[in-house]
């Protein structure tokens, strides 16, 4: 059984004990958080919704919150003598995926 969710404005596709990174989510770790958005489900027949599926939540537990590796920004332009150069860090929560309710 699997589930295809979307927060964050990306979508994810769950299964029951699976462990993903998501945008952040501002939750404390061993809080548990509901994922209401569900764009399908699959138990045996797969359930599309229009645009979410009436009914259906997936349930998580925070399991930490970090941040990913600095990605560099440079920008350059030639012959002026012009450049900057910057660094980004996203956060993310990491949850598990404790129950697909449908």
């Amino acid at each position: 059984m699997y589930a295809i969710i979307a927060t964050g404005g990306k979508q994810y596709k769950v299964a029951e004990g699976d462990v993903i990174k998501v945008e952040k989510l501002g939750a404390a770790e061993g809080d548990n958080v509901t994922f209401d958005q569900v764009l399908a489900v699959n138990n045996g027949s797969l359930v599309v919704g229009n645009p979410l599926v009436d009914g259906a939540t997936v349930t998580a537990s925070v399991v930490s919150e970090g941040r990913y590796r600095k990605v560099i920004v440079y920008k350059y332009k030639r012959k002026s003598g012009y450049h900057k150069k910057n660094g980004h860090r996203q956060s993310y929560t990491q949850v598990k995926i404790e129950k697909i309710n449908a």
